[in-house]
C-alpha cells in the first residue's frame, strides 16, 4: 500500500470519525455547508476525465490488438481466448453478485449511503428500445450525455476501422489519441493529489449519517467484491484445466509462485518474470510464453472486469436502483471493454475510470465511488491474483500446441 493510498484511506477514516463526532447538530450542519460543495467539486473534476480517457484508451488498445493479430496465428488465438474468457467472467459476475446479495443482504445502514451521493442515475432507454440505442446516431451527443454503451460501441468500431487504414494516417490518429489519453492521465493525477481532502469531505456526510456503522457497510462491500474475484479465479482455473487439458493439482502448483508474487506486488506487470518462469511447469515453450504472456498482461484483466461489475451492482443495491436485464448485460460488456483500455494504469487512476462507465451503463450514480477508492487496496490484491491466474490459464491453453 503506497503513501498515496494511505493518505486517501486516512481521509476516509478521519472524515467518518469527524462526521460521527459532529452529528447532525449545528456544528455538523455548518461543516456540511463547506464539505458538500468541496466534495462535489472534487468528484466533478474526477468525472470530467472519464469520457475522453476511456474513448482514447479504448481506441488505441483496439488498434494495437488488431495490428498485432494480423498475420500472427498465436497472437490471434491469444486475443480470442482473452476475449472469450473476459466476456464469460463479466457475465458470470451478474448471477454471482445477485446470489451473494440475496444470501448476505446489505446492512441496514447501507441505505443511508444513498443520500450521500448527490448525483443522479443516468437515464436509460426502456428495455425494448435498448437495442435501437446500441449504435449512436451522434457519437458526440452520446459523449456529452455520458451514454457509455453507444460511445463504447463507437470506440470499438472506430478502433477496428482505424486498424485497417494505411500506416501513415493510422499512426497519426493513434498518436493524437495517445496524447489525449496521456493528458487525461496527468489531469487525473492532479485531481488525485486532492483526493484526501475530497474523500474527507465526502466521508464527513457518511459519518454524520452512519457513524460507526459505516465500517460494517464498507466491510460488507469489500467481502462481496473479493468473493466475486474468487469466483473469476475459479472460472479461469476450470477453463485452464478443461481447455488446457492439465491436471488440477498440476496447474495449481505451477501458478502458485506467480500468485505469491502477484499478492506481494499487486501488479500483473511485476509478476511477468515469475509467469515466464512458470511456463515450463505448464509444458509451454518459453518462446511461446514470450509471445502470449506480454500480450495477455497488456490487454487482459479478467478478474478486474468481473470485480467492476460487482462494484456497480453493489452501488445499484445501495441506491435502490434495479437495472433491467439489458442494462445489466450492457454494464457487463462495458466492463469487459473498458478493462482492456485501462490495463497498465495505476490502481488509483484506473479505479474511477473503469468503474464509472459500468455504473453509467447500468444507470447507477457514481458519487460514492471515491469512498470505495479509499478501500480499494484489499480488493485490488484479489484483482491482481485473478488476473495473473487468468494470464497463465491462457498461456497453457494457447501455448500447449507448441510445447516441446
Amino acid at each position: 500500500m503506497n503513501a498515496a493510498a494511505w493518505r486517501i484511506l486516512a481521509g476516509l477514516v478521519l472524515g467518518v470519525a469527524v462526521g460521527a463526532l459532529l452529528g447532525d447538530g449545528t456544528a455538523g450542519r455548518s461543516a456540511g455547508i463547506v464539505a458538500v460543495p468541496v466534495g462535489r467539486l472534487w468528484l466533478d473534476a474526477l468525472t470530467m476525465t472519464v469520457v475522453p480517457l476511456v474513448f482514447s484508451l479504448l481506441v488505441t488498445s483496439v488498434v494495437d490488438a488488431a495490428t498485432q493479430a494480423a498475420g500472427n496465428r498465436m497472437v490471434a488465438r491469444t486475443l480470442a481466448w482473452c476475449a472469450l474468457l473476459l466476456v464469460t467472467a463479466v457475465l458470470l459476475a451478474l448471477p454471482v453478485v445477485t446470489g451473494l446479495l440475496r444470501l448476505w443482504p446489505l446492512p441496514a445502514a447501507a441505505s443511508a449511503l444513498a443520500a450521500q451521493a448527490s448525483d443522479t442515475a443516468t437515464a436509460l432507454p426502456p428495455a425494448d428500445d435498448w437495442l435501437a440505442n446500441l449504435v449512436p446516431t451522434n457519437p458526440v451527443e452520446a459523449a456529452s450525455k455520458a451514454a457509455m454503451v453507444p460511445l463504447i460501441v463507437f470506440a470499438l468500431l472506430f478502433g477496428l476501422a482505424l486498424a485497417r487504414v494505411e500506416a501513415g494516417p493510422r499512426d497519426a490518429v493513434r498518436a493524437t489519441l495517445r496524447g489525449v489519453a496521456d493528458a487525461m492521465l496527468v489531469l487525473v493525477r492532479w485531481v488525485l493529489l486532492a483526493a484526501p481532502v475530497g474523500v474527507f469531505a465526502l466521508a464527513l456526510g457518511v459519518g454524520q449519517r452512519l457513524g460507526g456503522a459505516a465500517a460494517g457497510v464498507l466491510g460488507h462491500y469489500v467481502a462481496i467484491v473479493v468473493l466475486t474475484c474468487l469466483a473469476s479465479i475459479v472460472l479461469a482455473t476450470a477453463v485452464a484445466i478443461v481447455a488446457g487439458r492439465i491436471a488440477p493439482a498440476r496447474f495449481v502448483r505451477a501458478v502458485l509462485p506467480s500468485q505469491v508474487v502477484a499478492l506481494s506486488t499487486q501488479s500483473s506487470l511485476a509478476s511477468l518474470p515469475a509467469m515466464v518462469t512458470a511456463a515450463p511447469r505448464l509444458d509451454v515453450d518459453r518462446i511461446a510464453a514470450g509471445v502470449v504472456l506480454p500480450l495477455a498482461v497488456s490487454l487482459f484483466r479478467l478478474t478486474s472486469a468481473a470485480a467492476n461489475v460487482a462494484v456497480a451492482m453493489y452501488l445499484a443495491q445501495v441506491h435502490g436502483v434495479t437495472p433491467e436485464l439489458p442494462a445489466l448485460l450492457a454494464g457487463a460488456l462495458v466492463a469487459a471493454a473498458v478493462s482492456v483500455a485501462a490495463v497498465g494504469l495505476p490502481a488509483q487512476v484506473s479505479f474511477f475510470a473503469i468503474v464509472a462507465p459500468v455504473c453509467l451503463a447500468m444507470g447507477v450514480p457514481v458519487g460514492l465511488l471515491p469512498l470505495l477508492l479509499a478501500i480499494e487496496t484489499i480488493p485490488d490484491l484479489f484483482r491482481t491474483l485473478g488476473n495473473v491466474t487468468a494470464d497463465l490459464a491462457v498461456l497453457r491453453i494457447v501455448g500447449r500446441d507448441v510445447a516441446p
